[in-house]
């Protein structure tokens, strides 16, 4: 009798360079296909609205691509330690393969998992696919963790070169192992084979926002999906990179890369983006030094697993925050502040699900120094916000603004915005797409005197010093 390999999807919602795939078509066996929504485990971080949003869109777009190679998809809401075992059940699997993740919960589920299928003698086995670097494979001379990036980066640089990508399987490849996965109850028709899995319909899932219905930006900025990441990446290679280090700071230029979303669900590895750029290429440095500070997240989240929810420096337990109201709050979250850059970040962040890398770091300073708010607060709303909110890159970029993080910014560099669109946004371009109004008399007034509020930030740091 056919002993099926099951392949576990998770942050890796492509067909190309999926390793735990790959090793299925090796294996010689019919394979089965699965997502599990799982938001109910210990320690699982609920998804925001935003990414919802693109899973529903990225799990269809996965569906298609595995449906052309006859395979189904089967779908399964639960704790993953349950549903990966009912599913071993009912397909009698000989083979259980998914890629790594490196949150401290994701890896403790997956280690509970692998332990019983092993003991059960299941080949169970996890994979190398979503950083370039390994977590545990870099460290100090010292035998310690990297807790700054430069050095980190350099020795991401000494060490072997990442693989080069694996090809996604055919769909001749997959006929000749007999078919795909289930009797096509999925949400593409897919191939059948004797497993016959019930798959819940994604629709039921709700994903999508309904009443109201927020995400029409959402649907007029992003494709998501696999070909539309492709698709992204060559756009970006031929007109984006050659001018990247020039153009990569000013906001009103399409000139950032606009991955990080394909990243964080997968539809792109690493691996594709380290080897699809032409090193000696002009910018082709700067832009793989950012795809290293999203690898630095990854450290950090493996080796401290609540960067997400405390300081790394334990001195800023003492920081004294104020106490946010619903008013100042809210004024910061709609883009009301009365400083138009500010306003411009925010409004671009609800329209379209992401804001620009230097408009980001704007509007976190000015929330967590001028306004003094904790900088969890500003983490919690971007999280539900943005597209690309990435457990390990939100949480890093926000400490090291607050400048609690171990390479954080000093806490004294407080973004002036005002500077800021003088040298970024010069002519206004940016600013004048989102906050039209501006330099109008509806246009409400700043909400703090940035130089006041600066002066306040550097003498609550002196409590944080003093400490």
């Amino acid at each position: 009798m056919a002993s099926p390999t099951l392949v576990w999807f998770r942050d890796d919602l492509r067909v190309a360079d999926h390793p735990a795939l790959h090793a299925a078509v090796l294996r010689g066996e019919p394979i089965v296909c699965v997502y599990v929504f799982d938001e109910v485990s210990d320690g699982i971080r609920p998804l925001g609205g935003a990414t919802r949003w693109w899973l529903h869109h990225s799990l269809t777009a996965l569906a298609a691509e595995l449906d052309a190679r006859g395979l189904t998809l089967t779908l399964r809401r639960g704790p993953a330690a349950a549903v990966i075992a009912e599913l071993h059940a009912q397909t009698n699997a000989g083979a259980v393969y998914w890629n790594r993740r490196y949150g401290l919960a994701e890896r403790e589920i997956d280690a509970g998992i692998k332990a019983e299928l092993k003991a059960r003698g299941v080949d169970a086995r996890s994979f190398h696919a979503n950083v370039l670097f390994e977590p545990f494979t870099l460290q100090t001379g010292q035998g310690q963790p990297y807790r700054v990036f430069t050095p980190f980066w350099r020795a991401c640089l000494a060490a072997p070169a990442p693989r080069k990508p694996l090809p996604a399987p055919s769909a001749e490849t997959v006929h000749a192992l007999g078919g795909g996965s289930s009797d096509g109850s999925a949400n593409s028709p897919g191939g059948g084979s004797s497993a016959h899995l019930a798959s819940d319909h994604l629709d039921d899932w709700r994903l999508l926002p309904t009443h109201p219905d927020w995400a029409g930006g959402l649907r007029d900025t992003w494709v998501p999906g696999e070909k539309a990441a492709h698709a992204r990446l060559r756009s970006f290679m031929s007109q984006g990179l050659p001018d990247y280090l020039a153009d990569r700071d000013v906001p009103a230029i399409d000139a950032t890369s606009r991955l990080s979303p394909r990243l964080r669900f997968g539809e792109l590895s690493p691996f594709q983006l380290w080897h699809s750029v032409a090193h000696s290429a002009p910018g082709a440095a700067g832009f793989l030094r950012e795809l290293g500070w999203r690898e630095f997240a990854y450290h950090l989240l493996y080796h401290f697993p609540t960067i997400g929810t405390e300081n790394m420096r334990s001195a800023f337990h003492a920081f004294p925050w104020a106490q946010p109201t619903d008013e100042v709050l809210h004024r910061w979250q709609q883009g009301r502040t009365g400083i138009p850059l500010v306003d411009a970040g925010m409004r671009e962040l609800w329209q379209t699900g992401v804001m620009h890398n230097r408009i980001r770091m704007v509007a976190a300073s000015f929330l967590v120094k001028n306004l003094l708010l904790d900088w969890r607060i500003g983490e919690a709303w971007f999280w539900d916000t943005l597209v690309d909110a990435d457990p390990a890159s939100n949480s890093m970029n926000w400490q090291w603004v607050a400048g609690s993080g171990v390479d954080a910014a000093p806490y004294f560099r407080v973004f002036n915005p005002e500077l800021q669109a003088k040298k970024f946004d010069p002519d206004g371009t940016y600013i004048n797409e989102y906050v039209p109004e501006a330099g109008t008399p509806v246009y409400p007034e700043p909400m703090v005197d940035l130089g006041e509020s600066r002066q306040r930030a550097l003498d609550a740091y002196e409590v944080v010093r003093g400490s």
